[in-house]
């Protein structure tokens, strides 16, 4: 399986929820994608194919993120997508 397969199937689910996933490309080590859910919920998603890691810069971006408060997410599978979007969802 590909990451772009598993970003395809990001993007379709969110889109059938109603949100919105854009593609962030434009600063380096920025997770893939920033997912926007109904109700204010919302994600940083970095895409992997099967056992790939995030790079170094990567993980510093991610660490950043998180220190400012933003759920930041590493998803390498489809049941991974899954479950991050359900943690999403249970976002208040």
């Amino acid at each position: 399986m590909l990451e772009k397969q598993i970003e395809q199937y990001l993007a379709k689910k969110v889109k059938n929820l109603g949100g919105v996933s854009l593609k962030l490309t434009s600063l380096i080590g920025i997770p893939d994608r920033l997912v926007l859910l109904p109700g204010g919920r919302g994600a940083f998603v970095e895409l992997k194919a099967p056992g790939e890691n995030p790079r170094k810069i990567q993980l510093k971006r991610m660490q950043q993120l998180r220190a400012l408060g933003f759920k930041v997410y590493v998803a390498d599978s489809y049941e991974r997508v899954d479950e991050v979007i359900c943690d999403v969802l249970q976002t208040t």
